[in-house]
């Protein structure tokens, strides 16, 4: 199981905010992970004998990992095939917080990657449209809000490569 220890740092949403916990992983967690990248639909009466547990005992560990933030078993889609026909990289320079900035841009629905930076820019997200128009109006909101000083944006034009499976260390 998880308990406390000094594996990795992830972050747990709590409400409004986020706070930072520390995770020990095993062996038997790691193993667990990379089976999921592998195939997240694998059933725990598969997955328990492939690391020497139980399905119910696996099933707790997957819990564990899902509630504690370390792992999401989601369905990757290519956005362009369920009709966002726009998707961009932005970078911004911000003024203020940097953790205050980072969760006022989050707050944008067609951001779904927002990361804090160092380098050129403070923050780079990830912007998700319909089309072109749309991606118009999210970038005159994200370019009004206060924190932002300023925006540069790389418009996708195709995707060559997009995976999730980089395994566990």
């Amino acid at each position: 199981m998880l308990d406390a220890g000094s594996f990795g740092r992830v972050r747990v949403p709590t409400g409004d905010q986020e706070v930072a916990a520390s995770i020990h992983l095993d062996e038997t967690d790691k193993t667990i992970i990379a089976l999921l990248q592998e195939d997240g639909r694998m059933p725990y009466s598969k997955l328990g004998p492939l690391v020497g547990l139980s399905p119910a005992a696996v099933r707790q560990r997957v819990l564990a990992l899902t509630d504690s933030g370390v792992i999401q078993v989601v369905a990757v889609t290519d956005p362009t095939s369920i009709g966002f026909g726009s998707q961009a990289l932005v970078g911004i320079s911000v003024s203020g917080d940097l953790d205050d900035a980072a969760h006022e841009i989050s707050t944008l629905e067609e951001a779904d990657y927002v990361v804090i930076t160092t380098g050129r820019f403070d923050i780079i997200t990830e912007i998700v449209c319909e089309d072109t128009d749309h991606l118009l109006r999210v970038m005159n909101q994200l370019r009004t809000m206060d924190c932002v000083n300023s925006t540069e944006l790389f418009t996708y034009l195709r995707l060559a490569k997009q995976t999730y499976d980089w395994g566990t260390r």
